[in-house]
């Protein structure tokens, strides 16, 4: 029996909707906006095949053997839980995925590789498993929401060195899953109850180094999986989990919480279309100072009369891609280069790859490329004021540089490509998916792929979606 929406935990809200959902769908543009971010996804994990942490996870998985029920990329068929955990794994292997902002979640490789794997496995309608996605991302986002700090402007997960993305993930998983499931409110508040308890991830890798945060997306799309399961054979978890003594925010953000957030306006407002696709594979802080640089290219500029550039961001950010400058000037690496102001910068200055940097541009002969060097030797990066105002609901940056006559050129760039203030249009995804989809298909594969996930609002089969990837042999 259904709790009354007025009358209820969050946890047990939560599950209404989802119920409802499940029971009425969602609305067109809803379902077309996680088409999109389904191709996103699947383009970012096949780019991926090959890099050391999804190897890693391939080989685990495959070593627990199971009955195999659906399509993990670049393997097989596997469990569902385990094709779960190596396609998110591969979804956020590149730091390509879309982020929620001010959260700073990525919602999307946690949920979708659940949805996906769930769907896959049952059968499920295109519609159905775009309808449970964008529910699990819903409810990903509303959590994450639920732990930020709006007076100090910053996540209280990422403050206490927890990856929100896995921990709100987990538990977005979960709801998916439970509605492909075909569970009703009261056993997806159980899913969330659960996986409330499965959640986990810590960013000190992000300091001092490690892969094991390429993993956490997958695992937090595993952890649902399980969730939902446990809650389908009859395993029940706590209505109070999300705000009760010793529930979900209260472990993870102590008294830093809002609980009005995850359940304010449910149903009628969704996070989802507001997600912003990441046009370009590097640090999102850098995406603005590229979008500067790439306009500032189109109108004319020549990089060979530029004596001096001024990249100005957000003051916060200034320790992810601006300092150390010299360090950030000369990248040890092509992963580095993706976190580097400077290099950025220089790259779009001087032309580079897909939508304006592409893979390409980060590989550790890139970075040694003396003309880009030369460029990214002038920058330097700043605090600007009105950027620090507007972060983090967005990462902009204004950049300013000085020509050869003592004449200046500036571009501000307060709102991010890719964001909905400046979108990423449906050609524009494709050729982002396209290009990251051919280092592992051809382009007539990618092709097929593409439209099949396009047909998926109309009623196209998830199973259609998945005949074209590449599996072990191929």
């Amino acid at each position: 029996m259904s709790t009354p929406m007025n009358a209820a935990t969050p946890a047990q809200r939560l599950g209404t909707l989802a119920e409802q959902v499940r029971l009425k769908g969602l609305r067109a543009n809803l379902r077309t906006d996680l088409a999109g971010r389904v191709l996103d996804l699947l383009g970012n994990s096949l780019a991926a095949l090959g890099e050391k942490p999804a190897e890693v996870i391939t080989n685990v998985v495959t070593a627990w053997g199971g009955v195999p029920a659906a399509t993990a990329l670049g393997v097989g068929k596997l469990p569902a839980p385990s094709a779960a955990l190596v396609n998110g794994t591969l979804a956020h292997s590149l730091d390509f995925d879309d982020t929620h902002l001010p959260s700073v979640l990525h919602p999307s490789s946690a949920v979708i590789p659940a949805a996906l794997a769930v769907a896959e496995r049952t059968g499920a309608s295109g519609p159905s498993f775009l309808d449970a996605a964008t529910v699990g991302i819903e409810v990903t986002c509303r959590l994450g929401m639920a732990g930020y700090d709006e007076e100090n402007a910053n996540s209280v997960f990422f403050d206490r060195g927890q990856h929100a993305t896995a921990i709100c993930g987990a538990v977005g998983a979960a709801v998916a899953a439970g509605m492909l499931l075909g569970l009703d409110a009261d056993g997806l508040t159980s899913a969330i109850g659960i996986a409330c308890s499965m959640g986990a991830g810590v960013i000190e890798a992000n300091r001092t180094g490690g892969t094991v945060k390429r993993v956490h997306c997958g695992w937090a799309a595993h952890a649902g999986v399980v969730a939902a399961e446990m809650a389908q054979h009859g395993l029940t978890g706590p209505p109070t989990v999300l705000e009760g003594r010793f529930g979900f925010l209260q472990a993870f953000c102590g008294d830093q919480f809002d609980i009005t957030r995850v359940t304010r306006d449910l149903g009628e407002q969704w996070d989802t279309p507001g997600i912003f696709f990441k046009p370009y594979p590097c640090n999102h802080f850098t995406h603005a100072g590229v979008d500067a640089a790439l306009r500032l290219r189109r109108s004319g500029v020549d990089p060979a009369r530029i004596t001096s550039i001024t990249l100005g961001v957000p003051e916060p950010v200034l320790r992810t891609i601006g300092e150390p400058i010299e360090e950030k000037r000369r990248p040890r690496s092509g992963y580095h280069g993706a976190f580097s102001g400077p290099y950025t910068v220089a790259a779009a200055l001087l032309g580079g790859g897909g939508l304006g940097v592409f893979h390409e541009d980060f590989t550790d002969s890139a970075v040694r490329d003396p003309a880009r060097l030369a460029i990214a030797d002038k920058v330097n990066v700043i605090a600007d004021a009105e950027c620090t105002r507007i972060f983090p609901r967005q990462f902009p940056a204004v950049l300013t540089v000085e020509l050869d006559d003592g004449s200046t050129r500036s571009e501000r760039v307060s709102e991010n490509r890719g964001g909905p203030a400046n979108p990423l249009s449906a050609g524009e995804l494709t050729r982002k998916f396209t290009l990251n989809a051919t280092r592992s298909l051809s382009e007539e594969a990618a092709g097929r792929l593409a439209e099949a996930v396009w047909r998926l609002p109309e009623g196209g089969s998830v199973a259609d979606v998945l005949t074209s990837v590449p599996v072990s042999g191929t």
